[in-house]
């Protein structure tokens, strides 16, 4: 099978051509290498003979013609987006930009070549989301987003993602396009870009820096791991019922201020500190416009007719991300004087 995946420099992109191009299968990267994506992030497979570069944009029609022309590949995986929730509070331009133009410039040219092929019935069209689309859920723990759940997104960001999901449904119903699409809960692993919540507080913690936590840190998040959403990805595409959806989870929620605090107790045990607790440096600041509180995924779906189900609990996961960050400095130390990093983001102070 080959597989074009957008935003395969990313960080949950990247994990699936390490996994596809593992597994067997050509691998099609097309990035247009934003601030987010880091090559290295492919480098464990980017000399294999199955894999293939493109940088483009996918908001560039004429480029994505000329890269499905080029390349005939037999699915594409659609990942590339802007995704910082904070940076779309501060600047939701590029947001609707990238996530919604640029998802319907890859629809109209995912149909195009579909159509000049002759709509072989085995083409899929695989566009991921999230489960921030949903909103926000009450604390009752019986309540978890469903494929049913209506849509009700609170942040520049989410409503994108929904509006990309919707553009995609409409291609299926209307033009008979093959598609599948899922909802994820939030990601983490190695090579998490060093903006997210997990990545901060680990570098933040080894640089003896505060750990800032938005609110009283009693917003709740579902955690999976990257590896894991890597394979149901793969899975889907391959697998799943053309034109529906999958919910993927990791079935391991847990508080902010929990999940940190797991954070530090790893690495009080494997890189202590001269003096004290990591955290000793947990530092409350005002919290997020719009914040959710609750994020959580009912994955039976997937784990009925597709038999996936997550591998690694949020303590083993959190376990190989604190070791793969201590053991990787080359790889994070570079990013984090690109624009914005380390920054208070979000804060909506200012249109822009």
């Amino acid at each position: 099978m080959k597989i074009l995946v957008t935003g395969g420099a990313g960080f949950i992109g990247s994990a699936v051509v390490r996994l596809a191009v593992t597994r067997g299968h050509a691998v099609v990267n097309l990035d247009a290498l934003t601030y987010a994506a880091c090559m290295d992030n492919v480098a464990p497979v980017a000399d294999s003979p199955l894999y293939a570069f493109e940088q483009a944009d996918i908001r560039d029609r004429a480029a994505l013609d000329r890269i499905f022309a080029a390349h005939k590949p037999d699915v594409v995986m659609h990942l590339a987006a802007e995704s910082h929730v904070d940076r779309s509070i501060d600047g939701p331009a590029d947001f609707i930009e990238t996530n919604i133009t640029g998802t319907f410039n890859m629809l109209e040219a995912a149909r195009s070549y579909w159509q000049a092929q002759g709509q072989p019935e085995t083409f899929r069209f695989h566009h991921i989301s999230t489960d921030e689309v949903f909103g926000s859920l009450p604390a009752d723990p019986s309540v978890k987003f469903t494929e049913d759940t209506p849509y009700d997104p609170r942040s520049p960001y989410s409503a994108s993602k929904a509006s990309s999901d919707h553009l995609v449904r409409a291609w299926h119903e209307t033009y008979g396009l093959p598609v599948i699409l899922t909802n994820c809960s939030n990601n983490y692993g190695p090579y998490h870009f060093p903006e997210k919540l997990i990545p901060v507080v680990i570098l933040n913690a080894l640089a003896g820096k505060a750990l800032p936590i938005y609110g009283d840190g009693s917003n709740i998040r579902d955690w999976l791991f990257v590896e894991d959403h890597a394979d149901a990805l793969l899975l889907a595409v391959d697998k799943g019922q053309v034109g529906r959806s999958y919910n993927i989870g990791g079935d391991n929620e847990r508080t902010n201020l929990e999940l940190v605090q797991a954070i530090c107790a790893i690495l009080d045990r494997v890189q202590p500190r001269a003096d004290g607790s990591y955290a000793d440096l947990i530092t409350f600041v005002t919290d997020r416009p719009g914040h959710d509180a609750r994020y959580a995924i009912d994955a039976a779906r997937i784990q009925a007719e597709l038999g996936w189900r997550p591998s690694v609990t949020v303590e083993e996961g959190l376990e190989r991300t604190v070791r793969w960050y201590l053991d990787n400095e080359a790889w994070w130390r570079p990013l984090q004087s690109r624009q914005g990093v380390g920054e208070r983001l979000g804060t909506a102070k200012e249109a822009s």
